[in-house]
């Protein structure tokens, strides 16, 4: 598929996205929807950003880190005290959860991705912990007890950071630094004997995908009216990282179609949180066993195209 085609289809997603978006603002607003099933498409839209988010660190760019809740956890309080506490408006609010998510990244970037597979994920699992225990320990944020925060999350705001994190990812993937990740991903003793400075770009896109992991924050806060450290413990890093390897490590279109498919699942199954994680285990196994590159590999949906094309090509000649 040549530049003009990887165009075309871009826009027109987005043209289809965007005619969903509006269909399902109709719906909701009209009550033609359950409140069960609005609640399962929000954790859907926060999971996807999820997702796309680790997909950049782990997928792309080779870095295993299991501490994504702590960046969750950074973006949800400090745009929950952005709003309850200093009175900002919503959109303040995100992004400076955000940013504050993209800070923490940056501190904790710079001295523990000079490490490197399971030294890095002990880091990362540290680091989230203790972002966990700090807010169970400040009064100004509730402690133990939580943060009663206002319900803001709508679903434009929803539906527009969804497709901002996919868009601004799916840009920096297919650019020169994404490209610098990848081959960092592949190997990162050649990357640096190529002159990549591997460091750099490790850190740059530890700290992108801490930042819409705190945007994500930010809108799971203000799609409850309570938040909790407990929210955050190392078993939501899990989740989010069974989203990027049930989908495929490398492949962005997988770890979208496994967060809507575990968060169907994981909705359904909100009565038995024990039986929840034993399916984890279960589905996890059985991929591993039967398909370790995931339900797409490094594959995206345009692959499929392409295939499709190719193939009509032939038959034509």
């Amino acid at each position: 598929m040549n530049i003009f085609g990887q165009a075309k289809f871009f826009w027109t997603s987005v043209v289809l996205a965007v005619v969903f978006a509006v269909v399902m603002q109709f719906l909701i607003a009209g009550g033609s929807i359950n409140q069960f099933y609005v609640n399962t498409l929000f954790f859907m839209g926060i999971n996807i950003i999820l997702a796309v988010s680790l997909h950049l660190i782990i997928g792309i760019t080779g870095q295993f880190s299991i501490g994504h809740a702590g960046f969750l956890a950074v973006g949800a309080y400090a745009s929950a005290i952005m709003t309850m506490k200093l009175s900002m408006p919503f959109p303040v609010a995100i992004i400076v959860g955000g940013l504050a998510a993209a800070l923490a990244g940056l501190l904790i970037g710079i001295p523990t991705l000079r490490l490197r597979g399971d030294y890095l994920a002990i880091a990362t699992l540290g680091f989230g912990e203790i972002v966990r225990i700090v807010f169970l320990n400040i009064d100004y944020v509730g402690g133990a007890s939580g943060m009663t925060v206002s319900h803001l999350t709508t679903w434009p705001w929803l539906i527009g950071c969804v497709l901002l994190t996919i868009i601004v990812i799916v840009n920096f993937t297919n650019s020169t630094h994404g490209r610098a990740c990848i081959s960092i991903r592949e190997n990162e003793i050649a990357a640096d004997a190529m002159g990549i400075n591997t460091t750099y770009y490790k850190v740059a896109a530890f700290v992108l995908g801490a930042f819409f992991a705190g945007i994500a924050g930010a809108l799971y806060a203000h799609n409850f009216y309570i938040i909790q450290p407990t929210n955050f413990g190392f078993l939501k890093s899990f989740d989010i990282l069974i989203y990027v390897v049930l989908g495929g490590l490398g492949s962005m279109s997988g770890a979208v179609i496994a967060a809507i498919l575990l968060t169907i699942i994981s909705t359904y199954l909100q009565s038995y949180p024990e039986l929840r994680m034993v399916i984890y285990s279960l589905v996890l196994i059985v991929m591993m066993l039967y398909r370790p590159q995931g339900l797409m590999g490094t594959k995206e949906i345009t692959s499929f195209f392409k295939v499709g094309k190719s193939a009509k090509g032939r038959n034509a000649a």
